[in-house]
C-alpha cells in the first residue's frame, strides 16, 4: 500500500487546529515592523501574522514571536530579498520555525501545503469580478483558511461565508470594536488588524 505524503504543519491537524485556536481568541495580531513585533510579544493574541522581514531577519522574528508562544504566519509576498516562486515557501520551512504562510497567489499557497505548512489565501475583493472568482482561486490553492480584505464589508463577509466552510478571517482596515463585531457577526472566524487596541479586545 502506498504511503500518504507527510505533513508535518508545525502544529497538527491545520483545519480543524485553526478553527480551535481563533475561537478561543479571534483577533489575530499584524505587525508591519520591529515596533509591532516588540509590542505583541506582550499581547494576548495567539496568532500572528508577519508583514515584514528579509532574508536576513526573517528567521529572527519568528523565533522570538515562537518564544513568546505565538502561532506564527509569514506574508510571502512581502518578504524582501525573495522571489515570488515556491521556493521562498521551502526556505521557511527549512530555516524558520514558521507555522504556516499567507499568500494572494495560488502557487504560494499549493507551496506551503506540498511542504507541510499551513496556508492562508489572502483574496482582495475589489470588485465583482474579484468576489466572483473565489470560488476558483480556492479551489486551485487548496488552502487551510482564507482571508479577505478589506475586512471592513460585513455584507460581503456573509456572502463569502455562504460559499464556503473554511475558516474565515477578514482583515485590513479593522479599526475598532464596531468593525470587529461587525465582522464577527457576519460570518468570520476571525479578524486580522495592525491596531493595537484591537489586539486587546
Amino acid at each position: 500500500m502506498e504511503a500518504s505524503p507527510a505533513r508535518d504543519h508545525r502544529l497538527v491537524d491545520g483545519p480543524s487546529l485553526i478553527d480551535e485556536v481563533l475561537s478561543l481568541h479571534p483577533v489575530i495580531a499584524s505587525i508591519k515592523d520591529e515596533d509591532g513585533l516588540r509590542s505583541v510579544l506582550r499581547a494576548p493574541c495567539p496568532v500572528v501574522f508577519v508583514l515584514f522581514g528579509s532574508v536576513m531577519t526573517i528567521n529572527s522574528i519568528v523565533a522570538s514571536l515562537k518564544s513568546a508562544g505565538k502561532m506564527v504566519f509569514v506574508d510571502v509576498d512581502l518578504l524582501d530579498g525573495f522571489s515570488s516562486k515556491p521556493v521562498t515557501v521551502d526556505f521557511l520551512k527549512a530555516h524558520t520555525q514558521a507555522d504556516g504562510v499567507l499568500s494572494s497567489k495560488s502557487i504560494m499557497v499549493k507551496a506551503a501545503k506540498t511542504a507541510g505548512l499551513l496556508a492562508i489565501h489572502r483574496l482582495f475583493l475589489v470588485d465583482s469580478f474579484s468576489y466572483n472568482n473565489v470560488s476558483k482561486q480556492v479551489k486551485i490553492s487548496e488552502p487551510d483558511a482564507i482571508m479577505i480584505l478589506p475586512g471592513c464589508m460585513p455584507r460581503v463577509i456573509s456572502w463569502v461565508r455562504d460559499e464556503t466552510q473554511l475558516p474565515l478571517i477578514a482583515g485590513g482596515l479593522v479599526c475598532d470594536k464596531d468593525d470587529v463585531m461587525g465582522a464577527l457577526g457576519a460570518g468570520a472566524t476571525a479578524i486580522a488588524s495592525s491596531n493595537r487596541d484591537v489586539w486587546l479586545m
